[in-house]
């Protein structure tokens, strides 16, 4: 195991903490979606965090980023870009949209139209955008951070499950606790904290991350396990529609992720659980049953994995 990998994660990481205080959980599990190759997507009540988490990573990674806010108005081609008729030239030129950069934040998205929220899907799962037949490619490496509003809030419209399922995890950032808060307050008495936050990385740097945790080892146990805790959502009792077999992949790729964020170069059962309640909920959807009954999907998730047997694989790497 290469131990400056490991040190150039906390190294970004502790960059970060300097904007966002008290949330190093949600902090860790960004970053170790951003160095599988997924998209996050933050729901919370505004005013948690979730804009100044994603502006703390576009600056500690040196990437270059775009912010949306996402309204009723929003068009696709706002986000795609679009076609123009240049007189001079004589011909169409195409105008890229705001998602074309390394990090695109889109702030509140489910306030939009679903015809705008579809527009994603292609450069979400493609890394790549179609306008009038030609694709362009966006650039490398390229992340999603999406916050939405909780459903039902006023004028919001629920992802289709098609998009929910291309990213790789659900988070929420919760309230500050007591001292949190009591910090923040204090970090913002005459400054800015996202002011201090300092470049640790660039796009280089995270491609050769990315790049080394997609080589990191899964023994053929652990395939087993993921796959088995996928099965097990499809045919619980409480669930209309199990994990798709995209987040049995997104599992194992944040696993990975996790295992050299731990300093090691293997993939143990532990780093399966840590992050499944993420990787899952947003992908299974509830029956009446369970609505009438009031299990929720991590009711389901935590029974799915109490009855799936773990493999006996130990971070000794037996």
């Amino acid at each position: 195991m290469n131990n400056n990998y490991s040190a150039q994660i906390n190294s970004i990481l502790t960059e970060v903490k300097k904007a966002v205080i008290g949330k190093d959980p949600i902090i860790i599990k960004v970053l170790l979606a951003i160095l599988c190759k997924g998209h996050v997507l933050i729901e919370d009540i505004p005013g948690v965090g979730k804009t100044t988490l994603a502006l703390a990573f576009s600056k500690a990674l040196s990437l270059e980023h775009n912010r949306m806010q996402f309204t009723p108005d929003v068009l696709p081609s706002d986000v795609t870009g679009f076609n123009v008729y240049n007189k001079a030239a004589g011909k169409f030129e195409f105008r890229p949209g705001v998602a074309f950069c390394n990090l695109f934040l889109a702030d509140e998205i489910n306030r939009t139209s679903s015809k705008t929220q579809s527009a994603l899907l292609e450069l979400m799962e493609e890394k790549s955008i179609t306008v009038d037949g030609r694709t362009y490619k966006l650039p490398e490496p390229y992340t999603v951070i999406a916050t939405q509003n909780p459903i039902g809030s006023a004028g919001t419209h629920n992802l289709p499950d098609s998009q929910l399922d291309r990213f790789m995890i659900k988070l929420s950032m919760g309230y500050p606790d007591f001292g949190g808060e009591v910090n923040i307050l204090k970090s913002k008495f005459n400054s800015n904290p996202l002011d201090t936050v300092m470049s640790v990385a660039d796009a280089s740097t995270i491609t050769t991350l990315q790049e080394y945790i997609s080589n990191i080892y899964v023994d053929d146990r652990i395939y087993e396990y993921i796959v088995s805790l996928s099965a097990a959502t499809r045919n619980h009792p409480m669930v209309k529609l199990g994990v798709s077999p995209r987040g049995t992949l997104a599992l194992m790729q944040i696993a990975k992720g996790i295992a050299v964020a731990m300093g090691r170069d293997y993939v143990i059962p532990d780093d399966i659980t840590y992050i499944c309640h993420d990787v899952f909920e947003h992908r299974i959807m509830l029956n009446s049953k369970a609505k009438l009954s009031d299990v929720t999907a991590s009711d389901v998730i935590n029974e799915v994995i109490k009855s799936v047997p773990v493999p006996g694989i130990s971070a000794a790497g037996n």
